[in-house]
């Protein structure tokens, strides 16, 4: 999801948002999704990036498959609500330039503005009324020393929890104080290239209050993560150890708990100047 370049945006805001979307592809059209997304959303995103105006982006799809749930996740983050203004009025602008272009292609015209305007062409390839956007916010974040290799396309765990109202304050500080320190030690090491909490910024109707995502340079070190937190809690006194499982139960909805591991097809960074 959003890996180092955060280092340099939190100079500048602490707690970026992350726009994203989730799609539901037609079976067999994975690749028609993808070439859509490098012709009209890329160049824009891209050319933003290099303004200083989206901090990193992507496209992620789950490792499983569910009956139902969205198959692909295109995100950006920006700095703040100014940048997210610039990009979606960018990308309304060039939907709009692409959808009169494919208005004057004649007929049997070879090239992308023959295939149909952008939004007839998402609605051929998805089920477009299930369609869904989220606005999201990183209360806390942390990252690697040093930038991912050139090509490193992440895996990302995401843990959803449901917050009972009021309590998102101590559920912050609950997580600070025994997830952060393990957290910030694999991201020292390099076993993990970033990490953050996060909440909805505009909140919906959602089944998620709070989540906690962990991107990995391969699936290997997700293994690495989990041996950690276990080393972590094994180390405490059984009373201790009861405690933590009492004060996250109290705090959240249990049975609303789930988790999502994903793995990157496009994710893009700034060029490091």
């Amino acid at each position: 999801m959003l890996i180092a370049c955060f280092v340099t945006a939190a100079q500048q805001q602490s707690q970026p948002l992350t726009f994203w979307y989730e799609y539901h592809v037609t079976p067999g059209k994975e690749d028609d999704f993808l070439n859509l997304v490098k012709t009209v959303g890329q160049p824009v995103r891209d050319k933003l990036m290099a303004d200083g105006v989206v901090l990193a982006w992507g496209v992620e799809a789950p490792l499983l498959r569910m009956p139902d749930a969205p198959t692909h996740l295109i995100w950006f983050t920006v700095a703040d609500y100014a940048g997210l203004e610039k990009v979606l009025s960018a990308m309304n602008a060039q939907i709009t330039k692409m959808t009169e272009d494919a208005a004057k292609a004649p007929a049997g015209k070879k090239g992308a503005a023959s295939s149909g305007a952008p939004m007839d062409q998402i609605r051929s390839i998805t089920d477009f009324a299930k369609t869904r956007d989220y606005l999201t916010r990183d209360l806390v974040s942390g990252f690697a020393p040093a930038m991912p290799a050139a090509g490193t396309l992440p895996w990302v765990r995401y843990v959803f929890a449901k917050v009972k109202p009021g309590k998102g304050g101590e559920y912050r500080k609950a997580w600070e104080k025994y997830n952060k320190p393990v957290l910030d030690k694999l991201a020292a090491d390099g076993t993990i290239l970033a990490f953050g909490l996060a909440v909805e910024d505009i909140r919906t109707d959602g089944d998620f209050t709070h989540y906690t995502w962990i991107a990995t340079k391969d699936l290997a070190s997700q293994d690495k993560v989990r041996a950690a937190f276990l080393a972590d809690r094994d180390k405490r006194s059984q009373e201790e150890q009861d405690a933590i499982t009492h004060l996250f139960a109290s705090l959240t909805d249990p049975d609303a708990a789930r988790a999502e591991l994903t793995r990157s097809l496009i994710f893009h960074l700034p060029t490091p100047k």
